[in-house]
């Protein structure tokens, strides 16, 4: 009785399977049918509120540095189609496409961090950019690429269970936090350093070691107070209460000034005193000009942003991607969020933007880079079911936070 042939790898007719390609038009439905439309529409959204924001603080700014006065708004325009090109682009790669960018950004970012003290342009008493024909804050594309690399590197306690990756996700966020202090810039620090406690406690590490983290923490805020006097003057400065001179005194009094529902387009007063009104601080400009309504709605969509990633992650089974997602989303809902607590005075001023509303070159092709990664990331198949919980999966898993890793 004779079987069924099967051609093996050996035998000289046996071909192997070749992947079919996709046209176009079939790799835009895929696209379509695996993006997360509901992040993709809440970035363009809050990219149209940070236009009309520009538009809002642009004169403000252009009389302080002598230029007509849209042209923020003229060049922000330009950088904000550039970036939704970048993010559209990157949204299309492959998960490990997304994860290979990352480690690469991250990478390179690092490399000319260490040239910064050497060739960098200072700024506000701070060294932080270096020219390439337009300013170029290496910090900004390292965020991405940092929140990728590390979790890269925490999911590989699932190959190897025995591997250090807590020590090497420490040593890499060491080297960052030295790096950007000798700038200095202890707002960035800060933000690399959330992103970095949020994916460690995400990968498992035990309660008895997060505590021992944040002690470390804590000991190297001090230490920052006591050794740069450029943190210990903002410190001071937000613990004593400022003067009517300070830029968070003069940012908060700004975004009171408009009441709930603002002056009006243009028709801000303060804004004109107000430095960097169209970067870090064009927070009190929306609340001069447009009311403390359009404030809080600014400040509903990036909840919404953060929730609807975080959401796309609950029932992710990879690792990898949990982490990066997670990360990335933590990285713009931290900095967001901080540039509206230095705005409200509930926090000293970092010098950090608001994601996809303050005016940027670099930083607007930064943050649509990072959204970019993360509509990569969190794509799917909706016709595939999940066999595990994802985040749930974290925080359900018998013993989770309280055995001793060996990470």
């Amino acid at each position: 009785m004779s079987g069924i042939y099967t051609p093996s790898r050996a035998d000289p007719k046996f071909h192997a399977p070749v992947p079919a390609r996709r046209g176009l038009g079939e790799s835009l439905r895929v696209w379509w049918r695996e993006i997360d439309k509901w992040l993709l529409g809440l970035v363009l959204l809050l990219m149209a509120l940070g236009t009309m924001a520009v538009a809002a603080a642009s004169p403000a700014a252009a009389s302080q540095y002598g230029v007509s006065d849209f042209a923020f708004f003229q060049r922000h325009i330009v950088f904000q189609f550039l970036g939704v090109g970048l993010m559209l682009a990157l949204s299309f790669v492959s998960r490990e496409d997304a994860r290979r960018i990352g480690i690469l950004l991250a990478v390179g970012m690092l490399g000319l961090l260490f040239l910064v003290p050497i060739i960098g342009v200072e700024k506000n008493g701070a060294k932080r950019w270096i020219e390439v024909g337009m300013s170029l804050q290496p910090s900004e594309f390292l965020k991405p690429g940092f929140a990728i690399l590390l979790a890269w590197m925490l999911s590989w306690r699932l190959r190897d269970p025995g591997l250090p990756v807590l020590g090497y996700a420490t040593l890499t966020m060491a080297l960052v936090a030295a790096l950007l202090m000798l700038q200095p810039n202890l707002g960035d620090t800060i933000l690399f350093g959330g992103v970095w406690f949020v994916l460690v406690v995400l990968s498992g590490v035990s309660f008895a070691r997060i505590g021992g983290l944040i002690a470390a923490g804590l000991a190297a805020l001090t230490a920052a107070y006591f050794l740069y006097d450029n943190a210990r003057y903002r410190i001071d400065s937000f613990f004593g209460g400022g003067t009517a001179f300070d830029q968070v005194d003069l940012a908060q009094r700004t975004l009171l000034n408009g009441g709930w529902t603002g002056a009006g387009l243009w028709l801000g007063t303060r804004k004109l005193s107000l430095p960097e009104a169209h970067t870090d601080y064009i927070f009190s400009v929306i609340g001069e000009e447009f009311g403390l309504l359009a404030c809080a709605v600014i400040l509903l969509v990036y909840v919404a942003l953060v929730a609807r990633a975080l959401l796309r992650l609950v029932d992710e089974d990879n690792l990898f991607a949990l982490l990066a997602g997670a990360g990335l989303a933590t990285q713009i809902g931290g900095q967001a969020f901080i540039n509206m607590l230095v705005n409200l005075q509930l926090f000293p001023s970092k010098g950090m933007t608001l994601p996809l509303v303050s005016y940027g070159g670099s930083s607007t092709l930064a943050v649509c880079l990072t959204f970019g990664l993360l509509l990569a990331i969190t794509r799917r198949n909706p016709f595939l079911e999940r066999e595990k919980p994802g985040l749930k999966d974290l925080f359900e898993r018998p013993g989770h936070g309280h055995r001793e890793d060996r990470a």
